[in-house]
């Protein structure tokens, strides 16, 4: 993407009543405003608050939104120029019941209040095989603490992925652990049982990963 496409899509997210852009000093020293708010101040009711973490284009959170009404989304990505496709299509569908953030996952518990979120997606991470990389993985143990924080007690996570190296990777985590996985498969297209939820929406990666016959995987679980 050119610098100067990049530049006019920063602009325009500054346009959208539902794109929120706070500056890192804002977050870390806790005056962010809508921290523990998101649902009054910003969707205006008491509906369950969903997110997706490294939302990219916003294609799911979006999906998300449009076919749960009673819910409440909020897509969250370092990149806006990214998500400035779901929050454009998000304004010109009408959709009242998704919003984006740009900032940094490793800074969601300053952004959310602790129990606030009722559930939480994560799509297609970039799995970080490398072990080095081990770290910046988004299912290792200290980023699922942060999540904890920030969900309800019962409060449920979903991790979407082309990566059997994540997947693998995550389950184990998750057993060794003992959190309480409520349902794991490796290829939910060919698989009867996945929720359908996970089968009817598809980003534009996903479609192609389809096309060539690569396997999506996904976990439900819950962290203890």
């Amino acid at each position: 993407m050119g610098s100067k496409n990049k530049l006019k899509r920063f602009r325009e997210n500054e346009t959208f009543g539902n794109v929120f852009q706070p500056t890192r000093e804002e977050v870390v020293s806790e005056t962010f405003p809508f921290k523990g708010k998101w649902k009054k101040e910003v969707f205006k009711n008491d509906n369950p608050l969903v997110l997706e973490l490294g939302c990219g284009k916003g294609e799911y959170s979006v999906g998300l939104a449009t076919r749960y009404p009673e819910k409440n989304f909020i897509g969250i990505d370092i990149k806006g120029a990214r998500f400035w496709r779901g929050a454009k299509t998000a304004v010109e569908n009408g959709l009242s019941n998704v919003a984006f953030i740009r900032t940094q996952i490793e800074l969601i518990e300053h952004v959310f209040d602790a129990g606030e979120v009722d559930e939480i997606w994560i799509t297609f991470p970039d799995p970080q095989i490398k072990y080095k990389r081990t770290k910046h993985r988004m299912t290792n143990s200290e980023f699922l603490q942060r999540y904890k924080k920030i969900l309800k007690k019962d409060g449920t996570m979903n991790l979407k992925t082309d990566s059997e190296f994540m997947h693998g990777y995550t389950l184990g985590l998750l057993h060794g652990e003992g959190h309480e996985v409520i349902y794991a498969n490796h290829n939910v297209y060919k698989n009867e049982g996945a929720p359908e939820v996970v089968t009817a929406i598809q980003t534009f990666y996903e479609q192609q990963y389809l096309e060539q016959n690569k396997a999506i995987t996904y976990i439900q679980f819950k962290i203890k």
